[in-house]
Protein backbone atom coordinates (compact mmCIF):
# COMPACT_ATOMS: atom_id res chain seq x y z
CA UNK A 1 0.00 0.00 0.00
CA UNK A 2 1.32 3.45 -0.88
CA UNK A 3 0.18 7.01 -0.23
CA UNK A 4 -0.49 9.86 -2.68
CA UNK A 5 2.45 12.25 -2.83
CA UNK A 6 0.09 15.27 -2.81
CA UNK A 7 -2.97 14.52 -0.68
CA UNK A 8 -1.87 11.45 1.30
CA UNK A 9 -4.76 9.22 0.21
CA UNK A 10 -4.08 5.49 0.35
CA UNK A 11 -3.54 4.02 -3.12
CA UNK A 12 -2.90 0.59 -4.57
CA UNK A 13 0.81 -0.21 -5.03
CA UNK A 14 0.52 -0.18 -8.84
CA UNK A 15 -1.58 3.07 -9.12
CA UNK A 16 -0.11 5.70 -11.46
CA UNK A 17 -2.68 8.45 -10.58
CA UNK A 18 -4.40 9.39 -7.32
CA UNK A 19 -8.13 8.60 -7.34
CA UNK A 20 -8.80 11.54 -4.98
CA UNK A 21 -6.86 14.50 -6.44
CA UNK A 22 -5.77 13.08 -9.82
CA UNK A 23 -2.08 13.78 -9.16
CA UNK A 24 0.39 11.66 -11.15
CA UNK A 25 2.34 9.36 -8.90
CA UNK A 26 6.11 9.24 -9.49
CA UNK A 27 8.30 6.26 -8.78
CA UNK A 28 9.89 6.98 -5.41
CA UNK A 29 12.23 5.01 -3.25
CA UNK A 30 10.51 6.38 -0.14
CA UNK A 31 6.90 6.74 0.94
CA UNK A 32 5.47 9.43 3.20
CA UNK A 33 2.71 9.16 5.74
CA UNK A 34 0.96 12.54 5.82
CA UNK A 35 -0.79 14.17 8.71
CA UNK A 36 -3.44 16.84 8.23
CA UNK A 37 -2.38 20.34 9.26
CA UNK A 38 -4.65 23.34 9.93
CA UNK A 39 -5.32 25.40 6.79
CA UNK A 40 -5.18 22.43 4.41
CA UNK A 41 -1.36 22.28 4.41
CA UNK A 42 0.00 18.75 4.75
CA UNK A 43 3.48 17.96 5.90
CA UNK A 44 5.25 14.64 5.90
CA UNK A 45 5.36 13.36 9.48
CA UNK A 46 7.51 10.27 9.13
CA UNK A 47 9.57 8.87 6.37
CA UNK A 48 9.41 5.13 5.72
CA UNK A 49 12.31 3.73 3.73
CA UNK A 50 11.66 0.30 2.29
CA UNK A 51 14.43 -2.21 2.97
CA UNK A 52 16.93 -2.61 0.16
CA UNK A 53 17.65 -6.18 -0.90
CA UNK A 54 21.07 -7.37 0.25
CA UNK A 55 23.45 -8.50 -2.46
CA UNK A 56 24.83 -11.91 -1.74
CA UNK A 57 28.45 -12.82 -2.33
CA UNK A 58 28.97 -14.84 -5.50
CA UNK A 59 32.39 -16.47 -5.79
CA UNK A 60 34.24 -15.89 -9.06
CA UNK A 61 33.72 -18.61 -11.63
CA UNK A 62 36.42 -20.66 -13.38
CA UNK A 63 39.03 -19.59 -10.84
CA UNK A 64 38.95 -22.64 -8.59
CA UNK A 65 42.46 -24.02 -8.28
CA UNK A 66 42.81 -27.79 -8.51
CA UNK A 67 43.95 -29.69 -5.44
CA UNK A 68 47.75 -29.88 -5.70
CA UNK A 69 47.82 -33.02 -3.51
CA UNK A 70 45.11 -34.98 -5.32
CA UNK A 71 47.48 -37.84 -6.26
CA UNK A 72 49.15 -37.91 -2.82
CA UNK A 73 48.48 -40.57 -0.21
CA UNK A 74 49.86 -42.44 2.78
CA UNK A 75 48.99 -46.14 2.80
CA UNK A 76 50.40 -47.30 6.16
CA UNK A 77 48.23 -49.05 8.75
CA UNK A 78 47.62 -48.22 12.39
CA UNK A 79 49.07 -51.54 13.55
CA UNK A 80 52.28 -51.15 11.53
CA UNK A 81 52.69 -47.58 12.78
CA UNK A 82 52.27 -48.70 16.39
CA UNK A 83 54.77 -51.57 16.06
CA UNK A 84 57.39 -49.40 14.34
CA UNK A 85 56.95 -46.59 16.88
CA UNK A 86 57.35 -49.11 19.70
CA UNK A 87 60.51 -50.51 18.11
CA UNK A 88 62.01 -47.01 17.66
CA UNK A 89 61.18 -46.14 21.27
CA UNK A 90 62.85 -49.34 22.51
CA UNK A 91 65.99 -48.52 20.50
CA UNK A 92 66.18 -45.11 22.17
CA UNK A 93 65.45 -46.38 25.71
CA UNK A 94 67.74 -49.43 25.60
CA UNK A 95 70.71 -47.34 24.34
CA UNK A 96 70.05 -44.44 26.76
CA UNK A 97 69.44 -42.11 23.82
CA UNK A 98 72.74 -42.77 22.03
CA UNK A 99 71.02 -44.54 19.12
CA UNK A 100 68.36 -41.82 18.68
CA UNK A 101 69.63 -40.92 15.15
CA UNK A 102 69.19 -44.57 14.09
CA UNK A 103 65.68 -44.69 15.62
CA UNK A 104 64.75 -41.49 13.75
CA UNK A 105 66.01 -42.96 10.47
CA UNK A 106 64.12 -46.21 11.17
CA UNK A 107 60.85 -44.28 11.61
CA UNK A 108 61.50 -42.02 8.62
CA UNK A 109 62.12 -45.04 6.37
CA UNK A 110 58.83 -46.57 7.53
CA UNK A 111 56.78 -43.39 7.12
CA UNK A 112 58.31 -42.32 3.79
CA UNK A 113 58.12 -45.81 2.26
CA UNK A 114 54.31 -45.62 2.55
CA UNK A 115 54.00 -42.11 1.06
CA UNK A 116 53.19 -41.17 -2.53
CA UNK A 117 53.13 -37.68 -4.05
CA UNK A 118 51.43 -37.19 -7.41
CA UNK A 119 51.28 -40.98 -7.67
CA UNK A 120 55.07 -41.36 -7.27
CA UNK A 121 56.49 -43.42 -4.38
CA UNK A 122 59.05 -41.74 -2.10
CA UNK A 123 62.16 -43.27 -0.57
CA UNK A 124 64.32 -42.12 2.35
CA UNK A 125 68.08 -42.59 1.91
CA UNK A 126 69.35 -41.13 5.19
CA UNK A 127 71.30 -43.28 7.66
CA UNK A 128 71.81 -43.06 11.39
CA UNK A 129 75.58 -42.73 10.87
CA UNK A 130 75.16 -39.65 8.66
CA UNK A 131 72.78 -38.07 11.19
CA UNK A 132 74.90 -38.95 14.24
CA UNK A 133 77.50 -36.17 13.69
CA UNK A 134 74.79 -33.52 13.39
CA UNK A 135 72.96 -34.98 16.38
CA UNK A 136 76.05 -34.63 18.63
CA UNK A 137 76.66 -31.07 17.37
CA UNK A 138 73.03 -30.09 18.01
CA UNK A 139 73.09 -31.70 21.46
CA UNK A 140 76.26 -29.86 22.51
CA UNK A 141 74.96 -26.52 21.20
CA UNK A 142 71.73 -27.04 23.13
CA UNK A 143 73.65 -27.78 26.37
CA UNK A 144 76.04 -24.83 25.90
CA UNK A 145 73.19 -22.37 25.25
CA UNK A 146 71.13 -23.70 28.19
CA UNK A 147 68.49 -25.12 25.86
CA UNK A 148 68.04 -22.09 23.61
CA UNK A 149 69.49 -23.85 20.55
CA UNK A 150 66.85 -26.55 21.05
CA UNK A 151 64.42 -24.35 19.10
CA UNK A 152 66.64 -24.79 16.02
CA UNK A 153 67.05 -28.58 16.34
CA UNK A 154 63.71 -29.58 14.78
CA UNK A 155 64.02 -27.26 11.75
CA UNK A 156 67.58 -28.55 11.18
CA UNK A 157 66.38 -32.15 11.54
CA UNK A 158 63.56 -31.56 9.05
CA UNK A 159 66.00 -29.99 6.60
CA UNK A 160 68.23 -33.05 6.90
CA UNK A 161 65.26 -35.39 6.35
CA UNK A 162 64.08 -33.48 3.26
CA UNK A 163 67.59 -33.53 1.76
CA UNK A 164 67.44 -37.34 2.04
CA UNK A 165 64.05 -37.73 0.33
CA UNK A 166 63.87 -38.90 -3.27
CA UNK A 167 61.33 -40.26 -5.72
CA UNK A 168 61.65 -43.98 -6.37
CA UNK A 169 62.24 -44.70 -10.07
Amino acid sequence: MKLCIKCGKELADHARFCSGCGCAQEEQSTQYRHTAQPGGYQQPATQVVPPQPQRQYVPPRNQVSPNPFEGSDWDGSVFDTFINSLAASLIIVLTCGIATPWAICYMMKFVISHATIDGKRLIFTGTGGSLFGNWIKWFLLTVITCGIYGFWVYPRLYQWVVRNLHFAN
